[in-house]
């Protein structure tokens, strides 16, 4: 601690007794009307925790005397909305698919209400732009597994893709080949499917003995050019757009085991509208037919 003096100017407030490299500390109070606010802000504080649901437990938090909920809020709030969109979500619900962009006021009802609905309950597979992702189709694109028109975009959403959830759900089921050829003969159908989109394959020795292979086990699907099938839910090999990825390693693990994702029904959880609303939103982002 510093033994210098220190010189104090007429005015200057009492000291605490703190002094460091000639430096003190002044007893300076904070301003009365600035301490009776920060006592007034702590008794307000405990009021609010008393009044409104504040403090966390277990499995919930404490109610507050006044019964204030936000969930409440929000619920009242989602009531007041349907009752509005009553009217033209029961248009909706009762027009044919096809008729629906021909009413304007109807049509762009149900391409912002399937927007909304889309981003709730489809981006988290499909993507907020709905790009997609490995494993999940791209919805821009005009390359789709089952067709997609307005009809065959309903029936995928409302009964989805090989779930055990409905019964009308869209099946197809890709053989394990793995159990099925040889190692060999799986490269060799492999090199084969990368020269059908205009790829250079791994091996074209491999390729040559590989369409005989594909003809044999693979056509009846997708076709003898690698066309796909929609009514089987076959995909293009001929397009060079694939679902979980076109490399020649990704082919393998593809064939070996198989591929066979789920996508779940969707008229469990949403309405009549509601799939309807999507389902328009789904065709006009640039892909549907």
């Amino acid at each position: 601690m510093s033994k210098k003096s220190v010189q104090h100017q007429k005015g200057d407030p009492d000291t605490t007794g703190h002094t460091w490299d000639g430096i003190e500390e002044f007893n300076n109070p904070l301003p009365r009307w600035w301490v009776w606010i920060f006592y007034a802000t702590i008794v307000w504080g405990i009021g609010y925790t008393i009044a409104y649901p504040a403090w966390p437990l277990l499995n919930s938090a404490t109610a507050g005397l006044l019964g204030y909920s936000t969930r409440a809020e929000v619920a009242e709030e989602i009531v007041e909305f349907e009752v509005r969109n009553a009217g033209i979500n029961e248009r909706l619900a009762g027009v044919e698919l096809a008729a629906i962009g021909d009413d304007a006021e109807l049509y762009g009802y149900a391409v912002s209400s399937g927007a909304a609905v889309f981003r709730t309950w489809c981006a988290q597979c499909h993507g907020s732009g709905a790009a997609g992702a490995v494993g999940y189709p791209n919805l821009l694109d005009d390359d789709w597994l089952w067709g997609g028109d307005m009809e065959n975009i309903y029936l995928t959403i409302a009964h989805g893709i090989r779930n055990e959830e409905d019964l009308d759900s869209r099946y197809s089921a890709m053989p394990v080949f793995g159990e099925m050829l040889e190692e060999q003969e799986i490269v060799q159908v492999v090199n084969y499917v990368q020269t059908l989109s205009g790829g250079t394959p791994n091996d074209p020795a491999a390729a040559v003995a590989g369409e005989e292979l594909y003809l044999d086990n693979c056509s009846a699907c997708h076709g003898e050019a690698g066309e796909g099938d929609i009514f089987q839910g076959a995909p293009n090999l001929a397009d060079a757009i694939w679902l979980y990825g076109g490399d020649y390693d990704t082919l393998i693990e593809t064939v070996t085991y198989s591929r066979n994702g789920v996508m779940p029904p969707w008229s469990t959880r949403l309405s009549e509208a509601e799939i309807r609303a999507v389902s328009t939103y789904v065709h006009q982002l640039g892909g549907g037919e």
